[in-house]
């Protein structure tokens, strides 16, 4: 995968397609140590020991539709190449927590891409899910909760179009400003 949101969007896939109803995504850039760390956490049905052993082979799914389970292996792939390790954890009823942490500043490292349709995609696809998305560059962050959003919209449906358009582009923006620098002077 190009970027790195397209892996968030597969492991946010998964946790759907596992019952999830509560998600959070957490992106720590950390410049002065050179490291990135990506944190998908969600509540949905879990994984038994066994499966937990098999979730990083590209030839293992839950599937029927097809004999291979690319997303997790490819996103093990980008972080290995990257310096880094990927950590997954799970019970069964209790969810899962994917974790990868790389170097920062690894040339082969990827572009985050578009936080914003990633966070949007996965709102279209269930309005009922709780999605929470934390980024934190250094000492800037931005901070997204689908639950606030609900509680200020009312009755509107997270999943319509001007709403999840808003969303994109709240998050792209609030994106653009944790890469600006501040001159103080």
């Amino acid at each position: 995968m190009e970027e790195l949101a397209l892996h968030i969007l597969d492991l946010v896939e998964n946790a759907l397609s596992a019952g999830a109803r509560r998600i959070s995504i957490t992106i720590i850039e950390d410049v002065n140590k050179d490291r990135l760390t990506i944190e998908i956490k969600d509540d949905g049905c879990g994984m038994d020991a066994a499966t937990l052993q098999q979730v990083l082979d590209p030839f293992y799914t839950t599937r029927t539709t097809r004999k291979v389970g690319l997303g997790l292996s490819l996103f093990q792939a980008t972080v290995a190449q990257c310096e880094g390790e990927v950590t997954v954890e799970s019970r069964p009823g209790k969810g899962t927590r994917v974790a990868a942490v790389m170097k920062l500043s690894h040339l082969d490292l990827p572009p985050l891409g578009d936080m914003g349709a990633t966070i949007a995609a996965a709102l279209s696809r269930d309005e009922e899910v709780e999605l929470n998305y934390h980024h934190r560059r250094d000492s800037k962050e931005l901070k997204f909760s689908s639950a606030w959003m609900q509680l200020h919209l009312g009755e509107i449906p997270l999943n319509c179009g001007p709403v999840l358009d808003w969303v994109q582009r709240y998050i792209n923006k609030g994106l653009a400003e944790l890469y600006t620098q501040t001159n103080k002077g």
